[in-house]
This record gives C-alpha cells, sequence and structure tokens, in this order.
C-alpha cells in the first residue's frame, strides 16, 4: 500500500491577501506625500506676509525719496490709531472676562511691555537703515532665527527635529546669497566705521526685541485670542507711538509737502501694515513664530524685484538662487511637525517610541502632552500620542 503524500500548496503572488503585498512607492507618490496640500498653504501664508512687507517698503521709499517724507513714526501711528479703531474697540463692547477692562485688570502691565516692544523693534529698524549698509542689515537680521527658536524652546516648549534645522541652514545660505548679490551689484553704500557701528548696534537690540515679541505674540494667539493681542496692542501702541511722534517727529512731519499722492502713498503704507498685523497672528496660530519669521526672509527680495521695475535695479542671477534656496530650506521647514512636550514622561516616551511605556496617574486633569504645531503631515514613522 503506497502512502498518501502530504499535499505541499504553493503560495503564489495572485492567492495571497492584498493587504500582505508591499508596494515601494513611487517618486511621483513620494513627492505628492511631501508637497501636500498643508505644507503648499503654509507656505503661501507666509509669502503673503512677505508681499505686505513688501508694499510697507515701497510706499516707504516712495514717500523718503520722491516726496522727502521721513516719517516712519508716523506711518506706525496711523497703523496703531487703526488697530485701536477696529480691535480695542471690539473688546470694550465684549461683556465678561474678554471685556478690555476686565483684561487691562488682569494683564495691563504684560501688553504695557508688549506695546513698547513692538514699537522700539520698529523705529530701531528703520534707524539702522541710516547707519549701516544692507549687506550688515541682512546679516544681522537673520540672529532673529537663533532668537526665537531658544525662547520657543525653553518658553513655549516646542521641539523641534534635525529637519528643521537643516531647513532653517538653507534658509539663512539663501540670505547670504541675496547680500552676495548687493555686494557685486554695488548697492552697498560706503558709511563711516562709527556709524556702522551704531547702526548694527541698533539692529541687534531690533533682533532682539522683535523675536521676544513674536514669541508673545504666538502664546497669546494660541492661548487667549488674537482679538485680544490685536486690541492691546492697539491701545498702548498708540499712545506711546503717539508721545514718541511728538517728541521726536514733529518737525519732519511740519515739512511734509501734502498733497494727494502723499495721502494716497499714506493709505497704501497703513493698508499693508494693517493687514500685516491682522494676518500675521492667523499666520502663527496656524504654523509657528519660528515658520513666520523664515518666510519673511523672502520680503527683501520682493522689493528687489519690484525695484527693477520701479527703481531700475540692478539685476544677479543671485537674487533667482537666492529666493528658491529661501523657498527649498521652507520646504524642507514645513515637511514635518513640530510638537510642544509638556509631560517630560510623555516627551521622553515620544522620541524612544519602542521604550517602556510610562503609566501616567489616573486621578487628575491631565494636561496635553503632545500637540503639533505646524501645518506639516505626520509620517507614518511618527507616534500617534493621543490627548488625554
Amino acid at each position: 500500500m503506497i502512502p498518501e503524500q502530504p499535499n505541499h500548496v504553493v503560495s503564489t503572488i495572485e492567492n495571497l491577501p492584498a493587504e500582505s503585498i508591499s508596494v515601494s512607492p513611487t517618486v511621483l507618490q513620494r513627492m505628492k506625500k511631501v508637497f501636500n496640500r498643508e505644507l503648499l498653504l503654509s507656505i503661501a501664508l507666509g509669502q503673503v506676509l512677505s508681499l505686505l512687507i513688501c508694499g510697507i517698503s515701497l510706499t516707504s521709499k516712495y514717500l523718503s525719496v520722491d516726496f522727502q517724507a521721513n516719517t516712519p513714526l508716523f506711518q506706525g501711528f496711523l497703523n496703531y490709531i487703526l488697530l485701536f479703531l477696529v480691535y480695542t474697540t471690539t473688546l470694550a463692547v465684549r461683556q465678561g472676562e474678554e471685556n478690555l477692562l476686565a483684561i487691562l485688570k488682569r494683564r495691563w502691565w504684560k501688553y504695557l511691555i508688549l506695546g513698547i516692544t513692538d514699537i522700539e523693534a520698529n523705529y530701531m529698524a528703520v534707524k539702522a537703515y541710516q547707519y549701516t549698509t544692507l549687506a550688515s542689515i541682512q546679516l544681522l537680521g537673520c540672529f532673529v532665527i537663533p532668537v526665537v527658536i531658544i525662547l520657543s524652546w525653553f518658553c513655549l516648549l516646542i521641539r523641534y527635529k534635525a529637519v528643521h534645522f537643516i531647513g532653517v541652514v538653507v534658509c539663512i545660505l539663501g540670505v547670504f546669497c541675496m547680500t552676495g548679490a548687493d555686494v557685486l551689484m554695488e548697492r552697498q553704500q560706503g558709511m563711516e566705521t562709527n556709524k556702522k557701528v551704531i547702526g548694527d548696534v541698533l539692529m541687534l537690540a531690533r533682533v532682539a526685541l522683535y523675536g521676544i515679541g513674536n514669541v508673545c505674540e504666538e502664546y497669546i494667539v494660541r492661548n487667549l485670542s488674537r482679538v485680544e493681542f490685536l486690541g492691546m496692542i492697539g491701545l498702548f501702541g498708540s499712545f506711546f507711538s503717539g508721545i514718541q511722534l511728538a517728541i521726536m517727529e514733529h518737525k519732519e512731519l511740519l515739512r511734509v509737502p501734502w498733497d494727494w499722492q502723499i495721502g494716497l502713498l499714506y493709505v497704501g503704507s497703513c493698508a499693508c501694515m494693517f493687514g500685516l498685523y491682522s494676518f500675521a497672528p492667523v499666520v502663527i496660530k496656524k504654523t509657528s513664530a519660528t515658520a513666520v519669521i523664515l518666510s519673511l526672509l523672502t520680503a527683501d527680495l520682493y522689493v528687489i524685484f519690484c525695484g527693477l521695475l520701479l527703481f531700475h535695479y540692478k539685476f544677479s542671477g543671485l537674487y533667482l538662487l537666492s529666493f528658491f534656496t529661501i523657498l527649498v530650506g521652507l520646504v524642507l521647514y514645513f515637511s514635518t511637525s513640530t510638537y510642544v512636550a509638556q509631560d517630560p514622561r510623555v516627551y521622553k516616551q515620544f522620541r524612544n517610541p519602542s521604550g517602556p511605556i510610562v503609566d501616567l496617574p489616573a486621578s487628575g486633569q491631565l494636561e496635553p502632552s503632545v500637540t503639533y504645531t505646524s501645518l506639516g503631515q505626520e509620517t507614518e514613522e511618527e507616534p500617534h500620542v493621543r490627548v488625554a
């Protein structure tokens, strides 16, 4: 009797379940995963802010060069008045804890410091242009990036990944290209050494104040409200900038040869500045203060591109290289999410997902442990931490 042979079943690719077949993604699929809608939206929002700054720079240049109207404090004062009329009055008619008086009782001194910080940061930026070269301003302006990153790390508990730092370095390389183009195109003017030192010190002070203001703005719009931030800035900004205007710029304002063209330029400058202040908190809440700072690096390039037509600037291919280098840096930065670590145990588990799970206490209300703060799409390798 012949023994029965065991049946051997050979599994082929046809009879395997579809979910067990892993197909490596194509190049097109990888690009679609990186250049997703959220990443493109993040970059586009930042470029809108850069274009608004470009509008402010162009109108200010026309006022100062063509009409000898050097009045940066007055332009800022008009913006603060508009913020006061729109947002401070909105707070005044609200009821309860969001009322203007209730906010002033709890946090008036904080907004007073923030308002003065914002005024002086803008004023120092304008004064620095009068003392130092454009190259120094562009290079020293990059120091605001580490200031915001350090403050965000320690004050907002934002944690970055390696790709974020790579994106920052690429963006700074783009600024170096732009500065090199300015030097080659002879857009730099010779400055006396002592005046240049004054301008550099003013720019560094402006960088510190601007970084502090942006991190404070991110905290307020995330934890309180955008209307409260803008209303308080309008209140204290209009008051203190009005005093500074009366002391330091009243003579210059009296010498302005007023006509409809100058009035139109002031309206355009005020509209761009009001749009920048109103829209910036929206972008900061969607992304972060660091992301906004990186996005604004293209503002000078937009001014240069417009200046090619309006002021007959000389063109250099380094400007295009700088622009696309900064965009590549932005893509790298927005390609993955930053996160906020509030519980050190969860933060440690997040960094080492294969390690042991730490049991958190069941009693008491738990604060969110990990919160993604940018619009970048989460990758599959990143652990999903459920917020209690």
